[in-house]
């Protein structure tokens, strides 16, 4: 069973800066992808943005030149330095981690990031 744990959520102002990270334990797989999605009240769950075990990475324009995307694959770790905080950023943020080889998806349990001065 994976077990997803994320940390670094929190508030903060219009313009600061926040670092989530997410590790994985439970079991092991070679191939998987990482990532973060992100849901706001009232609206569905969005993507936000994910990397593969090759480092490719995939961004949502909306946060795109803001939000860096990044990995460790030894510790099955993943990170997300978000930069420029807007308002409209506020959302419950969960952790994800497709197993490529079974099409598994896995979900943290969410951590909140509130925007607002």
């Amino acid at each position: 069973q994976v077990q997803l744990v994320e940390s670094g959520g929190g508030l903060v102002q219009p313009g600061g800066s926040l670092r989530l990270s997410c590790a994985a334990s439970g079991s092991a797989f070679s191939i998987y992808r990482m990532g973060w999605y992100r849901q706001a009240p009232g609206k569905q769950r969005e993507m936000v943005a994910t990397i593969t075990s090759g480092l490719r990475t995939n961004y949502a324009d909306s946060v795109k030149g803001r939000f860096t995307i990044s990995r460790d694959n030894a510790e099955i770790t993943v990170y997300l330095q978000m930069n420029r905080l807007k308002p409209e950023d506020t959302a419950v943020h969960y952790c994800n981690l497709l197993n490529i080889a079974t099409m598994t998806d896995y979900w943290g349990q969410g951590t909140q990031v509130t925007v607002s001065s």
